[in-house]
């Protein structure tokens, strides 16, 4: 963190984080416009009032006059600057007013609402609960350059229409191929394109669910997807969630004694405990599963940066049983939002019809974006990367962690998440919004329980974030900690 100062007054313009992974001039230019719009919204630069010149900034910020440029540019696109040429750039008199936020210390309840809310608002300085990585780890300069798309004249066409409804047929042939690294065999008409593994979800939920149905799910599990069960009035049933995956006799037992017809899992870098599926448990499920006829919705969102040959319920069933659901939003971004079904034919016919029903269609444009990434081997490139960044974040949370007394819950890796338990005497909620207030998100473990009371209190670590001295220093001024009650 470096403090900006007016080179004219001396005075304080604000900060920019500088990591060390990030040094490229997007980034610069950034931390030159939080800095001012920063200054600007505390009223330390007044409507009206001229901001130092290119010159001064540049050196002011230690970058180029063409970074500051590009800076200030981006302020007068926004409204917040106005140029006035011969004179320089002045606060803008009418620039637009923000929508008053709630502060963060102020919640109403700790639920998966909020959960979704506050990750999408982005209020919170400290983002331990986060669902998703830095940034930087998908946009920054180093990485940035292997995702921006290639454009190969004469091969390129945008889509200029709807097209097909199962989506871009070069990317479903490509999905394929990558389904059949990790031993699943597709033809890409098996292989239907969504918005994300949350629109998968969406129209998985519809088609098979009617209101009083009986789903079973992971406890702990995925909150959005309890959200859509809970629309869809369906009622959830929660399954053991083990070190090792799904507890295989208490799928068995909790199917027979509901007459559930539907598992929603995750085997892989299971979110929120980060843990994986061994294959003995995989080849359980599978045997349970056709004891009692259950169809199993298993997602797989960090398939690109794990093992092609780690276990697979799809691998071992062939689709014959599991609907398998695929995504980029982890691995290349949640903004592109662009994923998978794969499934038996039939089923993959009537999503196809649901989807035009409901969606008209997926975006043809962003799906060729991910294919020429792809196929261009950007997309491998950054994996590569992105892969390499977890591993040492895995690492470095474990030691964090481990500093402040938290178990870590099995042998969470390749993902983003690892699920710490909590002493008895805290009430996750509660610290929740204890944290809140100090600008901290925590994602308590009540919100990643179906019925949302917890045997025993936990919440979900983001590995980018577990780092954090504020987290260290609010856990040990709460003493939340298990060092004391050992």
């Amino acid at each position: 963190m470096r403090i900006l100062r007016d080179t004219r007054t001396g005075r304080p313009m604000g900060t920019v984080e500088q990591p060390a992974d990030i040094r490229g001039s997007r980034s610069r230019v950034q931390g030159i416009f939080d800095a001012i719009v920063g200054r600007i919204e505390r009223g330390l630069i007044r409507p009206g009032e001229r901001l130092p010149s290119i010159r001064v900034a540049a050196k002011t910020f230690g970058v180029s006059k063409n970074t500051t440029v590009d800076a200030y540019e981006r302020l007068v696109a926004s409204g917040q600057v106005e140029s006035r040429p011969g004179s320089g750039f002045y606060v803008s008199p009418h620039r637009p007013k923000h929508a008053e936020q709630k502060s963060p210390d102020k919640i109403e309840a700790v639920d998966i609402v909020w959960l979704l809310r506050e990750q999408l608002d982005k209020r919170y300085e400290v983002r331990i609960g986060d669902g998703r990585p830095p940034a930087a780890w998908m946009e920054g300069s180093e990485v940035g350059a292997h995702l921006r798309p290639v454009t190969r004249p004469g091969k390129r066409q945008l889509p200029e229409s709807y097209g097909s409804p199962y989506g871009l047929l070069p990317l479903r042939q490509r999905i394929a191929l990558m389904l059949a690294e990790r031993s699943i065999n597709v033809d890409p008409t098996q292989v239907l394109l969504t918005q994300g593994a949350n629109d998968a979800l969406d129209m998985i939920v519809r088609h098979f669910i009617e209101p009083g149905d009986p789903v079973l799910v992971d406890n702990p599990g995925y909150y959005p997807l309890f959200g859509k069960l809970r629309l869809a009035k369906a009622k959830l049933i929660g399954v053991r969630r083990n070190a090792d995956g799904p507890d295989p006799e208490d799928l068995a037992h909790l199917a027979a004694a509901t007459g559930a017809k539907l598992f929603f899992t995750q085997s892989l870098a299971h979110n929120p405990t980060g843990c994986s599926i061994t294959l003995p448990v995989a080849y359980r499920l599978m045997q349970v599963a056709t004891q009692h006829r259950l169809r199993i919705v298993d997602t797989d969102p960090f398939a690109d940066i794990l093992p092609p040959g780690s276990p697979r319920l799809a691998a071992l069933d062939q689709l014959d049983r599991v609907i398998y659901v695929g995504t980029f939003a982890k691995t290349l971004s949640a903004s592109l939002r662009s994923g998978y079904i794969a499934a038996d034919a039939d089923t993959i016919g009537a999503l196809a019809d649901l989807k035009m029903i409901t969606r008209a269609n997926s975006s043809g444009y962003v799906e060729q974006i991910i294919y020429d990434l792809i196929t261009s081997g950007r997309y491998r490139g950054h994996l590569k990367r992105l892969g390499g960044r977890v591993e040492v974040a895995t690492a470095a949370a474990h030691h964090s962690l481990a500093k402040l007394g938290l178990p870590v819950f099995g042998h969470p890796g390749g993902g983003f998440y690892m699920w710490c338990e909590l002493p008895p005497h805290i009430d996750d909620k509660h610290l929740s919004k204890i944290a809140a207030a100090q600008s901290i998100l925590l994602a308590p473990g009540s919100a990643f329980n179906p019925e949302a009371t917890p045997k025993s209190p936990a919440m979900r670590v983001n590995i980018a974030y577990a780092g954090d001295a504020r987290f260290a220093h609010f856990m040990r001024e709460n003493d939340v900690t298990f060092a004391r009650f050992k």
